[in-house]
């Protein structure tokens, strides 16, 4: 039960959109910038933007038609990207199961389109389409970038598969269509698996190294840190939780250590990587400051297990101060929120459970994107029953970006005045706060 001095719920329902048939937890992804794609179980793709009707912005869901999906697929994952520059071109991968009668064939099309001015038309993309029969039951479809030996990056496909391997797709330039390569080549960390995969995550960090995490169906928590100039694995971890692993997501977060007494030296402010693992039974929990100390330090999420499995999970910046919160959604219908609570007195810092929204149906993944192009970001949704947008509220965030401002001013008002004691006051306040202060941006008119 959540006591009174927990945050209010931040966001309101701008719109739902009901589908006529189920998703799941690999059914929504990002195209574009401002562009979402629904699939649903039955075969169809929904597209889901924000236009400009009637003078009014309002949201508008329409039905893509994707070529070589037949009427009776069953669609598995989906998943998209613009290409890494300097390459032009939105791709769009969908896997799905047909049922032929006699047996059920899975296939991976990977869409795209390379004629000039239509790189970015999700019309001609849908007619573009490089369909391969797969030799697996296809899992999550995911992209990430890789580091080339001539020092640029590329995007590519990741795909999990009931065949305990993780499969590699490349875009072959010279050829204009993507095609499978031996994942071992540029991630040598994917092999070996000792479960399917139920959920992968890849996070680049300074110096061309990498962090790569997986979650298994046999409750087995890879984890390996990795120079992508080899590639070569330098360090690698895995641990065994009791139930299936739902997500693994890799994220940053900034933390304080403590001071030291014998030199007295203050609190210094540091980022530190962390390795979020949920699972379909036992509560979430985060590994602290993966990259120095391995899956060593865990920190769990209390109550998290109160809501049925966690299917879907997000590190997100929600409230403006510059510190991540933490995002789960249950198939107990419920939206959590977590924030990083820093260490007092020796103690370990903790996640504190900060509110919960309900919804009416199981939750299966979110979204945080700028839909409709005003600066402030919605949150996306994916239910059982469909996709509801949630936005900022206004009037909280209006007074954020007041106070912004007046504490602004009160820095260049004190800089007028660098003789006094008022203007060093504010210097030294109002410095920290500098970068997140540049990172908001008020809603437009």
């Amino acid at each position: 039960m959540l006591n009174e001095a927990r945050e209010a719920y931040p966001f309101v329902e701008d719109s739902f959109t009901r589908f006529l048939s189920q998703s799941n937890i690999y059914g929504l992804c990002q195209a574009g910038e401002q562009e979402l794609l629904a699939a649903t179980l039955k075969g169809k793709v929904v597209c889901f933007r924000y236009q400009d009707l009637q003078r009014k912005i309002r949201p508008v869901a329409k039905e893509v038609q994707f070529t070589y999906i037949p009427v009776d697929a069953e669609i598995v994952s989906i998943d998209a990207f613009n290409k890494s520059l300097p390459k032009r071109g939105l791709v769009v991968g969908i896997t799905f199961i047909k049922d032929s009668g006699d047996k059920a064939t899975p296939f991976l099309n990977i869409y795209c389109d390379y004629e000039p001015g239509s790189e970015f038309n999700l019309e001609s993309i849908a007619q573009s389409c490089l369909n391969l029969e797969l030799q697996f039951t296809p899992f999550q479809l995911y992209h990430t970038e890789v580091q080339c030996k001539d020092g640029g990056s590329e995007t590519v496909f990741l795909l999990s598969g009931h065949d305990q391997r993780i499969h590699l797709y490349k875009e072959n330039a010279s050829l204009h269509q993507f095609e499978e390569q031996p994942v071992e080549r540029l991630f040598p960390e994917l092999q070996e698996l000792p479960s399917n995969v139920l959920w992968l995550d890849v996070l680049s960090i300074p110096d061309g190294r990498r962090l790569s995490a997986f979650g298994c169906q046999n409750g087995c928590v890879g984890l390996a840190l990795v120079d992508q100039r080899g590639p070569e694995i330098l360090q690698s971890w895995r641990i065994q939780q009791d139930s299936p692993i739902s997500t693994v997501l890799l994220f940053p977060l900034n933390c304080q250590t403590e001071p030291n007494k014998t030199t007295e030296e203050k609190n210094v402010e540091t980022q530190c990587y962390n390795l979020l693992v949920t699972s379909t039974i036992e509560m979430a929990v985060v590994y602290r400051d993966v990259q120095e100390r391995g899956m060593s330090h865990p920190v769990c999420l209390s109550e998290s297990d109160q809501w049925d499995a966690v299917l879907c999970a997000l590190v997100i910046d929600l409230d403006f101060d510059g510190q991540k919160e933490v995002l789960l959604g249950t198939y107990g219908q419920e939206l959590l929120c977590y924030k990083f609570q820093q260490p007092v007195r020796g103690t370990s810092g903790q996640f504190q459970l900060l509110w919960r929204r309900s919804f009416k149906s199981p939750l299966l993944s979110i979204i945080y994107l700028d839909l409709t192009g005003d600066g402030l970001r919605e949150l996306a949704i994916l239910t059982l029953k469909g996709l509801h947008i949630m936005q900022h509220s206004l009037t909280c965030t209006a007074e954020l970006v007041l106070q912004r401002l007046a504490k602004r001013v009160s820095m260049l008002t004190g800089r007028s005045e660098p003789g006094t004691a008022t203007g060093q006051d504010s210097k030294e306040k109002d410095t920290p706060n500098r970068k997140e202060e540049r990172t908001i941006h008020p809603p437009s008119n």
